[in-house]
């Protein structure tokens, strides 16, 4: 399979952080987990690739090109969401789509009203009115809407309940059997477990791991579970004091 994705060295210097020269590719039609502990650098990540944060150093390539080189036209086959949109939160849904489809030439409404029934949207609703579940419903449906070649979703599954979450990772794996690649952060390991093909493991802005889901597991034999394998790697004895 052909890399769709290709991070290199990608670094972002923050006053208390540091993102430090990671690394990774995403193959088409695979499903990558971007795991690690909160504040571990996930989002940042997922935003220095997008260039909504500019990063200080690094290459990101999307289907072989920067973004910079073909902007539109590489944005066109990418699809990002995140836990919550942060944008025209007092129009109501039907307009902020309205506004979101000017920008994508492969938009289609057959797919936009599919999703919008399916996740069970009213368009009607203010963004502010939506739940923190339901925004990311809202995100993802503009995301499946343009056709993407590649989705980069912050938290996707986060505030959905445990149906919605079911759904969303079966049409996870329908979209990569058509070739879509998805890349997405969750610390619901449970939801790697059930469609993953390979794990990128970022700890404190610097990638531990990246490779085939088996082969993550393969490591850490004395392991039971993606939780277990996190913990083992994360968990410091505590000190406590003595009296």
């Amino acid at each position: 399979m052909s890399s769709i994705l290709e991070v290199k060295n990608l670094c972002k210097k923050y006053p208390a952080f540091l993102l430090d020269h990671v690394s990774f590719s995403v193959e088409q039609g695979s499903i990558m987990g971007l795991i690690g502990r909160n504040g571990a650098g996930k989002t940042t990540t997922m935003k220095s690739m997008l260039d909504l944060v500019h990063p200080d150093e690094g290459e990101v390539l999307f289907f072989g090109e920067s973004m910079t080189e073909k902007d539109n036209s590489v944005r066109q086959k990418i699809g990002y969401a995140s836990g919550a949109n942060q944008f025209y939160i007092h129009k109501k849904i039907r307009d902020v789509t309205a506004m979101t489809r000017t920008f994508y030439a492969n938009w289609s409404d057959t797919e936009y009203q599919k999703y919008i029934k399916m996740f069970g949207l009213d368009e009607n609703k203010k963004l502010m009115e939506l739940s923190e579940g339901m925004k990311v419903k809202y995100s993802l449906t503009t995301a499946l809407s343009h056709h993407a070649e590649l989705l980069i979703l912050d938290e996707p599954t986060s505030g959905l309940d445990p149906v919605s979450r079911e759904e969303l990772l079966e049409i996870f794996q329908y979209l990569a059997k058509q070739g879509t690649a998805i890349l997405f952060s969750t610390h619901i390991t449970t939801d790697l477990e059930k469609c993953a093909d390979a794990i990128t493991y970022i700890q404190n802005g610097c990638v531990i791991a990246s490779k085939s889901y088996q082969n993550f597991l393969k490591d850490y034999p004395q392991q039971h579970s993606l939780e277990d394998i996190m913990v083992h790697l994360e968990r410091k004895p505590m000190q406590f004091d003595q009296e």
